[in-house]
Parts: C-alpha cells; structure tokens; sequence
C-alpha cells in the first residue's frame, strides 16, 4: 500500500522532533499492513489512530493508498482542529 502525506501533515511533522517524527513514520506503515478502523464521530470520512498518549494521526484510506490527513504531537492541538467539525 502507498502512503501519501498530506501538505499540512507534513508541515506537521516539520515542526516536530527527530524521535516523534519517526513514531508517526512508524505508525503510518503499520496502518498501511494492516489499518485499523477506528472512525472519527460525528460522520466524518476519517480514521484516527492513537501514536502515543498526546499524539494523534488522521487518515483515510482509498483504493490501495493510505492518505496521511494531519499529524498531532500534542492532544490540545487535536482537539482543537476537530471541534471544528461539530
């Protein structure tokens, strides 16, 4: 499966150090073997997955590409972009 990162998704991880980076890089190839189908609520079309306590990674999965959404070191940035769908 391919995995493709969004343009916000990687300014994401611009702004983030070497070791969480790598987690998110980590996570993204494993969502790609095998991806999990924990949906976001409120009907939207994406998937999140939790890569550490704080962080979150947002995607969808199309065909055979993994499209990487947004990527969220710390948990009060995430839940700021999502409260934007409510």
């Amino acid at each position: 499966m391919n995995i493709v990162f969004s343009e916000k998704a990687e300014k994401d991880l611009d702004a983030m150090d070497g070791t969480v980076r790598s987690f998110f890089f980590k996570h993204a190839e494993k969502i790609a073997q095998m991806p999990p189908r924990r949906h976001m609520r409120f009907g939207l079309p994406f998937n999140v997955v939790n890569v550490t306590d704080q962080a979150r990674l947002i995607y969808y999965v199309e065909v055979e590409t993994l499209f990487v959404l947004r990527c969220f070191d710390k948990h009060k940035d995430y839940e700021k972009w999502y409260k934007t769908f409510q």
